[in-house]
């Protein structure tokens, strides 16, 4: 008897918000390192630093029906003076890269978020290969330069795109981008 091979379960639905809970702060961090230390090799051990003690972290959490299961994806803001707010650290789990939804879903909310707090200039420094998701999502690239051996773009949001969110210890509900559901309505504008 021979079986097709069972793709591993990757949740469809997710939360996006602050993270409030240990376990969501625990995570973000170990996707963090996941990404920017091991898969990337950028630091050695820990990515943490000095940012990390005034920051606002922010998790994509995939859902289990309601209840939340894992960090997925994670950003972090902070106001650097008045007005002016920074997003760094974006990282989006490897099996989740393909969604489709979760990077410009923490994007989202990190300006949105910061945006409500005041925010009057929202700033990243996005490594070049991430650039055009940014420019799609209403950035600007305002200096090209060399951070951690890799080429960046130093950009700026288009806040008027981004209506502030209030809530965001609540967030927002997204869902994976589906080829099935793209692919549907391809046909049927055929």
């Amino acid at each position: 008897m021979m079986f097709e091979p069972v793709r591993p379960f990757r949740a469809c639905a997710f939360t996006v918000k602050y993270a409030t809970a240990p376990w969501e702060r625990t995570g973000a961090a170990r996707l963090r390192r996941a990404v920017f230390c091991e898969e990337q090799g950028l630091f050695e051990g820990d990515d943490r630093d000095a940012i990390d003690d005034i920051a606002t972290p922010i998790v994509a959490l995939s859902m289990l029906g309601v209840a939340a299961d894992e960090v997925v994806g994670t950003v972090r803001i902070h106001e650097e003076s008045p007005g002016l707010w920074w997003g760094s650290r974006l990282a989006v789990a490897g099996d989740y890269r393909t969604a489709g939804a979760l990077g410009a879903a923490l994007i989202r909310m990190a300006v949105s978020s910061a945006h409500a707090r005041g925010c009057t200039r929202f700033l990243a420094n996005v490594q070049r290969q991430n650039g055009p998701l940014f420019r799609r999502l209403h950035w600007n690239i305002v200096d090209e330069f060399e951070l951690h051996g890799l080429p960046h773009l130093r950009m700026q949001a288009d806040l008027a795109y981004y209506p502030p969110i209030f809530d965001a210890e609540t967030g927002f509900h997204t869902h994976a981008r589906s080829n099935h559901a793209r692919s549907d309505a391809t046909r049927r504008a055929a």
